[in-house]
């Protein structure tokens, strides 16, 4: 009669070291993080002759009250000419746990034309984070250029 006692005494302890050890892990801290809504706000200018390139400044903010003075660079090549300048842009993170998962190097595609006043909206990625850009500006730009949309710290 004693054994089954033990049995279920052992199970018991066992199932609390288990519940224990999934209370203290990571990984369901990691679950419980909700995403954050993050926003980018920037100005940039640039030029193209094949190669593009454009670079400004902005900041990223979080609903959770962090923000983030970035620097942010625009690199590509492709079929691509013009000089264009972005005013008072945005973005919108998605995917983001972290403000520091906003900053890094996403990868970039996008077709534009415009000329005196234009538009550009574009999305470029980073693993999981996405980033949606918007802006309006003025200049003249044609073509498709393919390259690199980075985001550093400041």
């Amino acid at each position: 009669m004693s054994q089954p006692v033990a049995g279920r005494a052992l199970q018991w302890l066992a199932a609390a070291g288990v519940a224990a050890l999934l209370a203290a892990a990571p990984a369901g801290n990691a679950r419980a993080q909700a995403e954050l809504d993050c926003r980018l706000s920037f100005n940039m200018s640039g030029w193209s002759v094949f190669y593009k390139t454009a670079s400004g400044s902005g900041t990223v903010s979080c609903n959770n009250g962090q923000s983030i003075p970035v620097t942010i660079e625009a690199r590509g090549g492709g079929l691509s000419f013009g000089k264009s300048r972005i005013e008072n842009g945005s973005g919108t993170f998605s995917g983001v746990k972290s403000i520091r998962e906003t900053l890094g190097g996403y990868a970039s595609a996008e077709a534009h034309a415009g000329a005196v006043r234009s538009a550009n909206a574009r999305v470029v990625t980073k693993g999981p984070v996405s980033l949606a850009l918007a802006g309006t500006g003025d200049g003249w730009d044609v073509g498709v250029a393919f390259g690199s949309f980075i985001i550093s710290e400041r």
